[in-house]
């Protein structure tokens, strides 16, 4: 499977979605993980480490999300993100759709299966 982690943009928002050691695993496992150039920075991560796991460093937005399956975020897609995806891609990120009813009504038209960090809940039921 493609796996895209993109870089931030929100204001203040310096996590990443995937570390360096994250990126090896899947890769180990047969992936091919694209991350975004600066994706990690914020978190005290170089590109160089993300090449050095075995992922490639890409600049463009539209390219990692045209080339994924699975695109992976620590905040909600932006809506100029969400048009660039379609219903063969899944998109993982903590997706506060209560809060954004026009990101809801996005993702619902656009048949992207969407999975919100936020829902996903452990076999004892504990988030």
């Amino acid at each position: 499977m493609i796996i895209s982690v993109l870089k931030e943009t929100k204001e203040l928002e310096a996590r990443v979605a995937l570390t360096p050691a994250n990126v090896q695993a899947l890769v180990q496992r047969g992936h091919q993980v694209l991350v975004q150039k600066g994706a990690g920075v914020g978190s005290g991560f170089a590109d160089a480490d993300y090449r050095k796991a075995g992922g490639a460093v890409l600049p463009m937005t539209r390219e990692l999300i045209r080339k994924s399956k699975l695109i992976l975020k620590v905040k909600e897609p932006t809506l100029s993100e969400t048009a660039l995806m379609n219903s063969s891609q899944i998109v993982f990120a903590y997706l506060h759709l209560a809060a954004l009813p026009v990101l809801t009504k996005k993702i619902l038209k656009s048949g992207i299966t969407a999975l919100g960090y936020e829902t996903v809940r452990l076999s004892d039921g504990s988030l």
